[in-house]
């Protein structure tokens, strides 16, 4: 097939969540056979990485796009448009210049925010759609603050985004979750068309680290409670503010590490923190590449995802909970829908109530653990993920649906 491939990120490098799945995707439709054309922002070096990774990179230039841009959510709401006539520009050029009927088998869109763009194409090029949902984006708006999102508003988006499969009747959907792909069948989108492909992680990069962990722990090294990602305004809310606190009373050596460029959200939440437990020892690395997030994860004791209740929440597969286990960490969680029912019988993770109190007690179990059991319940979860969710599982899974559903 000749694939066009539709994302809102750079493609590379990739900066962790659900970027990070674009590079092991493409490899799979590459190690298929499949021909890949990329569309999305630009990015340094793309002519080197377009021969890396064998595929053709059509940078998006008309402004800078990225997680972390300014008026990121003005060009969040210009770009579906934007990036749909560029695709439309491309087969043009092309099919001048080859003089023949160029076009693609197959729309292939990465992200909620693609999606829209690819379901535009699709009624103007009558070509099959597939839109792949890593998460219920404008779900996690639900627990923003209401000045910055109006209630209102936030119900308008997340009924938007659960009617796109259906408003554009694409070929398929993949979804990061069971929850998901069960609210978009709730929307009147046929479930036969869905699959779910939950989320996967580089077992290769995310391991535990060997005999040497275990002396470090003999040796008395101090706690570390580790959270990494992106920090955005869901990430950090009352519940992560009073657990920490909490924690930080009653085991004051621990130390809290987040792992991840300093937003203003996390910044904001590190004043807050500090300022109701001056002498709590927060330990912000900024951001970290990819690939070195492991290392950050591999010296930690117990990695938390205190995640606010919302539609976002419950229908993620956190990435961040699955790298913690394939490092051998343990886990504390908030009951998320999707992670407590696909890790109801995982004795690596502890989930919480939606409070602050249950998940520093949670935390706090799980740093009382003996090392040598933690450790072996922590081998245990990394060998399952590594078997269950290895990216080469999860893009096999996802490839496989597209070649079926094309």
């Amino acid at each position: 097939m000749r694939v066009a491939f539709l994302t809102h990120e750079p493609f590379f490098p990739p900066s962790g969540g659900g970027s990070a799945e674009a590079i092991y995707l493409v490899e799979e439709f590459v190690r298929r056979g499949h021909s890949v054309h990329i569309f999305g922002p630009a990015f340094p070096g793309s002519g080197e990485v377009a021969g890396r990774f064998n595929v053709a990179i059509h940078p998006f230039t008309r402004w800078e796009m990225g997680r972390y841009t300014r008026l990121r959510n003005l060009k969040y709401l210009l770009y579906p448009s934007a990036l749909a006539a560029h695709v439309r520009r491309m087969l043009l050029v092309a099919q001048r210049e080859r003089r023949e009927a160029f076009q693609f088998d197959v729309l292939f869109a990465q992200h909620t925010i693609s999606s829209v763009a690819a379901g535009r194409l699709r009624r103007q090029l009558r070509t099959p759609v597939v839109l792949n949902f890593l998460d219920y984006l404008t779900g996690f708006m639900e627990t923003w603050p209401g000045w910055v999102m109006p209630r209102p508003v936030v119900q308008a988006l997340t009924g938007y985004e659960l009617s796109l499969p259906r408003r554009y009747d694409v070929e398929g959907v993949l979804t990061v979750s069971t929850p998901l792909a069960e609210r978009f069948a709730a929307a009147g989108f046929p479930a036969e068309r869905i699959r779910t492909i939950q989320y996967g992680y580089d077992a290769s990069l995310f391991q535990p680290l060997g005999a040497a962990g275990v002396k470090a722990d003999a040796l008395g090294r101090a706690p570390v409670v580790v959270m990494h990602g992106s920090f955005d305004e869901h990430h950090l809310g009352p519940i992560a503010r009073a657990a920490l606190s909490r924690v930080a009373a009653a085991r004051p050596e621990v130390t809290f590490r987040f792992v991840g460029r300093e937003t203003p959200g996390l910044q904001r939440f590190a004043a807050a923190v500090r300022a109701n437990t001056p002498r709590i020892k927060l330990e912000l690395t900024g951001f970290v590449p990819y690939a070195e997030v492991a290392r950050q994860l591999q010296s930690a004791d117990v990695g938390i995802v205190p995640y606010e209740e919302s539609n976002g929440t419950h229908c993620a597969f956190v990435a961040k909970a699955v790298e913690y286990l394939g490092c051998g960490l343990p886990v504390v969680s908030t009951p998320l829908e999707n992670l407590s029912r696909y890790f109801a019988d995982e004795p690596a993770i502890r989930f919480s109530g939606f409070d602050g109190g249950s998940f520093a007690d949670r935390v706090l179990g799980a740093l009382a653990q003996p090392a040598a059991q933690r450790r072996a319940i922590g081998l245990a979860a990394s060998a399952r993920v590594a078997r269950e969710l290895d990216w080469r599982v999860v893009t096999g899974r996802a490839v496989a649906f597209t070649e079926s559903r094309v």
